[in-house]
């Protein structure tokens, strides 16, 4: 584009996420659209809204790859897990039509976010504005599915699980914007999970560096890239609950205070591997892929955090000597300190997190001394 922009192009833009728990129903599109056509008039704002599928239908698509083939090359992963995310924003452009307002969707090969050719987990290389500021030119309100991007050929690729967030970010730091706001069925980032622990406490602000840490460990609410690129563009996060009013809960920034928490996230899993050695490979491929990973400092283990990798088949398919399950590793969080814990399985991870949990939140506590320390590669 060149020459001076048209003055509606001057209007404020604002970047929104919502995921998938915002689209319980087909009903839920139209309400959010309702309140999406309310902001544009009373604040005078142009949007990006970021949003995921509806719950469980990334994983009806996987059901169904696997019922073809049962171990799918990743780059037919990435072209049909991502269908989901487009649906929900088809979806929620048709909503916003209804109420009268101009939108249109721009999906991950539109959008120009071109990443690596790493199809499952891409990494984010470059971005072009131009789409988007094209998009918004015609529209008050652009749509975006989360997690998708392509590689320098075009080809479809996947930002990993959960990588909505990373969208969201990508996306504001490409308008210029100063703040992204991430919508989700909790207002903000907990002490622990509250669903789960008894006594978790909302953090209203927290540091980039402390997200960073908790997401790297398995946190649910943020994606651990999104939160560098944050820090990266100086964006500010503003974590916000998905239901109208939708109020603040926590915001990440370059200001806030220690924190005490512990995450739990009962998808990660730790592995055993027979040789420090073979450990220390096994982590070395797994963070090359992309995937989050801590290589732990108490013995031959990698904890591969957050789930949603099939194990075996990914260190069949890069020559990892297969690693013993180990257990489901919980994180103690206190300022800079972190230490881990294995619980044997999902049940006797709440356990271990809710001892955790209330020992680091007493007054004065540190970290569980006899709690295996966590060497701090990868974050």
């Amino acid at each position: 584009m060149t020459g001076s922009p048209p003055t509606a192009d001057r209007r404020p833009v604002a970047v929104l996420k919502f995921g998938g728990s915002s689209f319980r129903t087909l009903a839920s599109y139209g309400q959010l659209a309702e309140a999406l056509s309310r902001r544009v008039a009373e604040d005078g704002t142009r949007l990006v809204v970021v949003v995921s599928g509806q719950p469980g239908e990334t994983e009806q698509f996987r059901e169904r790859l696997n019922q073809v083939n049962r171990h799918p090359e990743d780059e037919t992963v990435a072209g049909l897990l991502t269908l989901a995310d487009t649906v929900g924003a088809q979806l929620l452009a048709t909503a916003l039509h209804r109420e009268g307002r101009t939108a249109t969707v721009l999906a991950g090969h539109q959008l120009g976010l071109v990443t690596d050719s790493a199809f499952m987990w891409a990494r984010l290389e470059h971005t072009d504005p131009e789409p988007l500021r094209a998009a918004l030119h015609d529209n008050e309100v652009v749509v975006v599915p989360g997690g998708q991007a392509a590689d320098k050929q075009g080809r479809p690729t996947w930002l990993g699980k959960n990588s909505s967030d990373l969208s969201a970010v990508a996306v504001a730091a490409a308008v210029g914007a100063d703040a992204c706001e991430i919508h989700s069925d909790v207002d903000g980032i907990y002490s622990s999970d509250p669903h789960l622990i008894t006594g978790a406490q909302l953090l209203t602000e927290v540091s980039y560096n402390t997200a960073a840490l908790m997401s790297l460990y398995g946190a649910k609410v943020l994606h651990r890239r999104a939160v560098r690129l944050a820090q990266r563009n100086r964006i500010e996060i503003v974590c916000r609950y998905n239901r109208a009013p939708f109020p603040t809960g926590s915001v990440i920034g370059s200001a806030g205070s220690s924190v005490a928490a512990v995450v739990l996230n009962q998808r990660s899993t730790a592995l055993r591997y027979p040789t420090d050695e073979l450990a220390d490979q096994a982590f070395a491929v797994f963070h090359a892929a992309n995937i989050d990973v801590v290589r732990l400092t108490s013995g031959p283990l990698v904890a591969i955090t957050g789930g949603f990798v099939d194990l075996p088949e990914f260190q069949r398919r890069n020559g990892i000597t297969p690693g013993e399950y180990a257990g489901v590793p919980v994180t103690a969080v206190r300022g800079s300190q972190v230490a881990t814990q294995l619980a044997a399985d999902e049940e006797d991870a709440l356990h271990v997190s809710q001892r955790l949990h209330d020992y680091v939140n007493r007054p004065g506590a540190d970290v569980d001394p006899n709690a295996p320390l966590l060497e701090m590669q990868g974050a």
